[in-house]
């Protein structure tokens, strides 16, 4: 099992990072092409979901084994955005590309999301 640990800022600079990292993991673990967009849509778009929630840090966990296994955790709460519409939208794209979807909550409030691509043991 390989895993790839990123801690980022969440902001529109970064997001070319991110997706770069992403891409990587997902040649690791040996993803098709269209499984490796997908994930990085599901990625960009869990960000979007912690950033309008208050969150100005992630922790993105990239797992290589049996496939690619993610999990995004926000740091650093700050005041909520108010996106509405969109979050709606955003959960939607994710649990329609990803397999295993889940939305973590503490206290009532979004905090981490994972899901796998590829794979299962």
């Amino acid at each position: 099992m390989s895993e790839i640990k990123l801690k980022t800022p969440i902001s529109g600079e970064l997001m070319t990072t991110v997706r770069l990292t992403t891409g990587g993991a997902c040649s690791v673990a040996g993803l098709s092409m269209d499984d490796g967009e997908d994930c990085k849509v599901c990625v960009t778009e869990s960000l979007l979901l912690l950033m309008h929630r208050g969150y100005a840090e992630a922790e993105i966990i990239f797992t290589v084994e049996n496939g690619l296994g993610v999990e995004i955790t926000g740091f650093c709460k700050t005041e909520r955005e108010n996106a509405g519409q969109e979050d709606e939208i955003s959960a939607a794209i994710l649990c329609a590309l990803a397999e295993n979807a889940v939305l973590e909550k503490k206290e009532g409030e979004l905090y981490r999301i994972s899901f796998r691509f590829g794979l299962q043991a």
